[in-house]
């Protein structure tokens, strides 16, 4: 039989975002503060989110209540990348990104972190977009789990496929 092992991944469920972002649209359309101004948030693409408005400020409020939704909904800030506003003509406009996947710097950071402070017979591999941690024992896999839980990459991380 196979070690026991998990992968470490980084995913976003587009339907809680987009669940979010028509949340944020009914509410930018409904708020008394928001009325006038031409707030609009929409997707830009596959994994962008554009917010427009017709003020810098009215803009960054926009944001907050994006991100309100998004917690709410149990997706993490750290999957969302949203840009400064920028004046296009009369409106200000803010593109966002979901960040999806684990980047090849921040894998290898992780893979170092479990070589380092993690129990010994324990190896990590990078597959991709993903990292597979393998062990002898699940308590030391679970002790692995603890420690990246407690460290901060600037990615969301899930834990996926524990055998």
């Amino acid at each position: 039989m196979a070690d026991p092992s998990f992968d470490v991944v980084s995913k976003v469920d587009r339907q809680e975002v987009d669940n979010a972002l028509n949340q944020a649209a009914k509410e930018l359309a409904n708020r008394f503060d928001f009325r006038g101004t031409g707030t609009r948030i929409s997707w830009a693409g596959e994994e962008s989110v554009t917010l427009e408005s017709e003020t810098e400020e009215r803009c960054k409020a926009a944001i907050d209540v994006f991100k309100e939704k998004l917690v709410k909904r149990g997706v993490s800030l750290k999957a969302l990348d949203m840009g400064e506003p920028t004046s296009s003509g009369q409106a200000y406009k803010v593109t966002g990104k979901i960040k999806q996947g684990i980047a090849q710097d921040t894998a290898k950071k992780i893979s170092k972190r479990i070589r380092d402070d993690g129990p010994k017979g324990v190896q990590a591999q990078i597959q991709g977009d993903q990292l597979r941690v393998s062990g002898k024992k699940k308590d030391d896999l679970q002790a692995v789990i603890e420690l990246l839980k407690h460290e901060d990459f600037d990615t969301a991380l899930q834990f996926e496929n524990y055998r």
